[in-house]
């Protein structure tokens, strides 16, 4: 029995902000944050079949969405050229508060320091952000509560020190 195409688009379009947050975190182009969307949600539809509904959608996707964008990074550090290219193109996220230059500077430095983080880093300090649970951060990525809280307190102390 093929999977049923109305609850997902409706999941889907309800946590859209997640999509747009991981792409936005492993993506620096417009363009490459779209495709990077786009392909998640591809992959979402997939693994739709496999999804058990007595677990929250938005873990599944974060995982499922990690993943993918995990994969694009790593294939994009394996094509140099490509990944000078997105580097040279770097698409500012929106600041909320563009009138605050403080504010304006502290996020350009965030969001530096976050794209310089290796991807299973980045993954963690995006769900952290996010103000995930460190259970579900755990699930997400595969990782012990334990090895959650100890790499977020050692990103938490490296952030500190670089900003």
């Amino acid at each position: 029995m093929p999977p049923d195409p109305v609850p997902f688009a409706d999941l889907l379009e309800r946590h859209r902000g997640i999509l747009a947050k991981v792409a936005g975190s492993y993506a620096r182009q417009r363009e490459d944050r779209e495709d990077l969307m786009q392909e998640i949600a591809v992959q979402l539809w997939r693994a739709w079949p496999s999804y058990d509904p007595s677990r929250a959608f938005s873990t599944w996707m974060y995982r499922i969405a990690l993943n993918v964008a995990i994969s694009q990074l790593r294939g994009r550090m394996r094509a140099p050229g490509l990944a000078a290219a997105a580097e040279d193109g770097l698409d500012a996220l929106p600041d909320p508060a563009p009138h605050d230059p403080e504010r304006s500077r502290q996020l350009g430095r965030l969001y530096r320091f976050i794209h310089a983080l290796p991807p299973l880093e980045r993954a963690l300090m995006l769900l952290y952000l996010e103000e995930r649970p460190q259970r579900e951060i755990a699930e997400v990525l595969g990782l012990s509560e334990t090895n959650v809280a100890t790499k977020i307190g050692r990103l938490k102390a490296r952030l500190r020190n670089e900003l």
